[in-house]
């Protein structure tokens, strides 16, 4: 599949439109329902053959970040051979009280792992919290960048975002 062939069905399967609360706070009448390409193995497979190659070569462990950054690790994880660790948005209250699961993760490269990115401010909360407990992080990938303002914020906490798509791009690719 292109990288096109993959923007019109990203799009297709996970575009709904209506009246939505995003997590930014910001209200929006359309909405990517991104549970439904994670879902999807075939779609899922397919983004991360899109992704693999933008991978950082530094990277030693990708971060999914709950909930829809967690398949998207996964996916790369079994394409990659890095391991992958699965990030809360706060840490348990119960059991280990971890904030996140899998491997060890201090004093390695992390690259961060979203879906939608619309203006960054839980993967700029998850890495304060991630790099207080040792990790190295530079980078985030996401699926689609929903606000340019994205990259900017990102940026200023000392990332770089690597987006597979923009949300201008799927309009595009959906016309």
């Amino acid at each position: 599949m292109t990288k096109d062939e993959l923007g019109k069905k990203i799009y297709s399967t996970s575009h709904i439109t209506g009246e939505f609360l995003l997590r930014s706070g910001q209200i929006s009448n359309e909405y990517f329902d991104k549970y439904k390409f994670e879902s999807d193995p075939k779609l899922l497979d397919e983004i991360a053959n899109h992704m693999k190659p933008f991978i950082p070569a530094e990277s030693q462990i990708l971060a999914g970040l709950e909930m829809g950054g967690i398949p998207l690790s996964t996916a790369l994880s079994f394409k990659t051979g890095i391991p992958a660790i699965f990030v809360r948005k706060k840490a348990k209250e119960y059991g280990t009280r971890k904030l996140a699961e899998g491997t060890d993760f201090a004093g390695k490269k992390v690259c961060v792992i979203e879906d939608v990115v619309t203006t960054g401010g839980q993967i700029i909360t998850s890495v304060n919290e991630l790099r207080a407990l040792g990790a190295e992080i530079n980078f985030v990938m996401g699926v689609i960048v929903r606000d340019p303002k994205a990259f900017d914020n990102l940026e200023k906490a000392g990332l770089k975002l690597l987006p597979l798509f923009t949300m201008e791009e799927l309009k595009f690719l959906a016309e």
